[in-house]
């Protein structure tokens, strides 16, 4: 099934919803690869000091959910298995992984326990969460299409990725400075598109396990340049992999906000990668008017220090903004050096 991205919710933002409706309402969370559904699942659960049950949708059989048949006094009697039932009687979140990815017979197994918290003649315990989770039909993921009756019984939450969101995450669980660096400075590296062939891409799962993975062979004394755009390219989108990689060979780490090179052209990368992608980042703030307040003395100065070619592409298509900002004497003259043209005449 299909989600409009604008409705949907960050993970922080379901992990609440979850907290606040899963023991009435059955959740079913969708959304692109790797984001985090599970692990924000386990979070809820672990911070409501529920026990956390999981089925694989893809890896079950319908007896698996509804039970075998037992004779009891004469009667057939469907005995649930214990994952689903525990003895105990206790609460728990009960985790339905990859329903739209599950066999239909597999999804009509759910209708009781989705709609009624009942499997047979067996209720859950009161208290208990179902929650289930997905891939989008868009995402190319094997997902099945859903039925009417199920998504009926559901209150399906999309959720999608927050980038400032993840870096809090991704800083309070260890991810390599390198990684946090590349996704602040490219936050749309953090999730790319599913790609029509089943070749690695940029997820928030495939930037943690990068940075597992380096730490790793660092840890082993193996983390060379070579392997470390091995990991790149096993994980990422090629082209993010590719300017990870330059620009970890630059020294990533020594990149500054937009503004800074502004304020200070001695801050400038001396190498072509970092510089060109210094120069994409300051045209993408210029077009987003990210810099208001600038000097304009500072501002002449950091255009003619940046030398001619990276003047052009700073300048291309936002003229008016750098005039805006103060830089209308270099303005002009890198006018006057493209056109041909006198100063007076580019005015």
């Amino acid at each position: 099934m299909r989600t409009e991205t604008q409705h949907a919710v960050t993970l922080s933002q379901a992990k609440e919803l979850i907290r606040c409706l899963a023991d009435t309402e059955s959740v079913l969370l969708l959304s692109p690869p790797g984001v985090g559904k599970s692990d924000v699942v386990r979070q809820a659960a672990i911070e409501s000091g529920l026990e956390l049950r999981s089925l694989l949708g893809t890896q079950i059989a319908p007896e698996d959910v509804s039970g075998v048949p037992k004779i009891v006094s004469n009667r057939a009697v469907f005995c649930p298995p214990r994952l689903l039932l525990p003895d105990d009687n206790k609460p728990f979140c009960l985790f339905l992984d990859e329903l739209p990815a599950s066999p239909p017979e597999v999804q009509k197994a759910f209708y009781s326990l989705l709609l009624e918290r009942r499997l047979g003649e067996y209720h859950l315990p009161r208290g208990t969460w179902v929650i289930a989770a997905g891939n989008r039909t868009e995402d190319k993921s094997l997902v099945r299409t859903l039925s009417s009756a199920l998504v009926n019984r559901l209150f399906v939450l999309p959720v999608r990725v927050d980038v400032a969101e993840w870096l809090v995450w991704a800083e309070t669980h260890g991810v390599r400075p390198e990684v946090l660096s590349f996704v602040r400075h490219v936050p749309l590296a953090l999730q790319r598109p599913v790609p029509a062939e089943p070749v690695p891409f940029s997820t928030p799962r495939a930037w943690a396990m990068l940075s597992r993975d380096m730490s790793l062979a660092e840890a082993a004394g193996r983390l060379t340049l070579e392997e470390r755009r091995a990991f790149a390219f096993g994980r990422l989108t090629p082209h993010d992999a590719a300017l990870f990689c330059a620009l970890c060979d630059d020294g990533l780490g020594d990149l500054r906000p937009a503004a800074d090179y502004i304020d200070d052209p001695t801050l400038l990368p001396k190498s072509g990668t970092a510089m060109w992608f210094v120069v994409n980042r300051i045209r993408q703030a210029i077009g987003n008017q990210q810099l208001r307040v600038l000097e304009g003395a500072k501002v002449n100065a950091f255009l003619t220090a940046v030398g001619e070619e990276y003047r052009f592409a700073l300048m291309l298509d936002h003229v008016e903004q750098w005039a805006t900002l103060g830089a209308n004497e270099v303005m002009l003259e890198a006018l006057k050096e493209v056109t041909g043209l006198p100063t007076s005449e580019a005015g």
